[in-house]
């Protein structure tokens, strides 16, 4: 049997969702020793994508194999029950058909979130990027529209990304205040290594005068990382939800309406 489930999680306590040999505390291990316990036999995870040390999760997707029989009910009490308190399981479901939590997905989905006040929050310092510059909104959307669509995103990936393709589908990039927050929601089919991150230090650097609007269309055409901006902390970060195709009859964010009608799969 194949069960996914529906996880979200506080990544400032992790150094990642990988497991890692050297015992480094992973999101990705926590959940495994939990599903296994419960499960009565050791069990692997698949996620529909990796996320950093420091960075946070709304709703990741993960699916597992199993021979045990559990109603859903107790595999949601069950794992819960075992899992520290910065991690949780939201739902859970059969799999249908051949899902696969990372190769099955047609969009991802993340929000990066930027407290812009003059001073840091000592309840959020974890939770969100702090910028005590003010930031033009309306400048930092506006140069984000030059990312929907496909393109080469080497001037937004990590140096040492290990992506064969650096092409990627961006279906939306929104750019909006709710009061001292500056959000960015991002969805396209798949993000390459600090690919959000890089994003998030070009519109700071735009939405603070640093740099014009016509800075991320530059980058776009140069393709060359050295000569974008800064990574942005892992702390605004996180991965907001999973969209799959219909077939699959998976939980569906409201944020994909935004999608357009002809999204088409796009292979990581």
């Amino acid at each position: 049997m194949r069960i996914v489930l529906g996880i979200e999680y506080d990544g400032s306590g992790f150094f990642g969702w990988q497991w890692q040999k050297d015992g480094l505390r992973t999101v990705q291990d926590e959940v495994q020793k939990a599903v296994s316990s419960v499960a009565n036999h050791t069990v692997t995870v698949i996620c529909t994508g990796r996320t950093d040390t420091g960075v946070h999760a709304l709703e990741q997707v993960v699916h597992f194999e199993t021979e045990a029989h559990r109603s859903q009910h107790s595999w949601l009490l069950g794992i819960n029950s075992k899992l520290p308190d910065d991690v949780r399981v939201l739902w859970v479901q059969d799999a249908v058909g051949e899902f696969h939590a990372r190769y099955s997905a047609i969009a991802r989905f993340y929000r990066y979130e930027i407290l812009n006040r003059l001073t840091k929050s000592a309840l959020q310092r974890d939770r969100v990027t702090w910028c005590h510059t003010p930031l033009d909104v309306e400048k930092m959307h506006l140069a984000a529209q030059s990312l929907v669509g496909t393109h080469d995103f080497t001037s937004f990936r990590a140096l040492k990304c290990q992506s064969v393709s650096p092409m990627r589908l961006m279906y939306f990039v929104n750019v909006y205040r709710q009061e001292e927050r500056v959000i960015m929601d991002i969805s396209a089919n798949a993000f390459l290594h600090h690919m959000v991150r890089n994003i998030a230090g070009v519109l700071i650097a735009i939405g603070s005068g640093e740099k014009p609007v016509s800075w991320v269309e530059q980058l776009l055409e140069q393709k060359n990382r050295q000569k974008g901006g800064v990574t942005a902390s892992p702390h605004g970060l996180y991965l907001g939800g999973v969209y799959y195709p219909d077939e699959y009859k998976m939980p569906k964010h409201p944020i994909f309406n935004k999608l357009p009608a002809n999204a088409q799969r796009f292979a990581p």
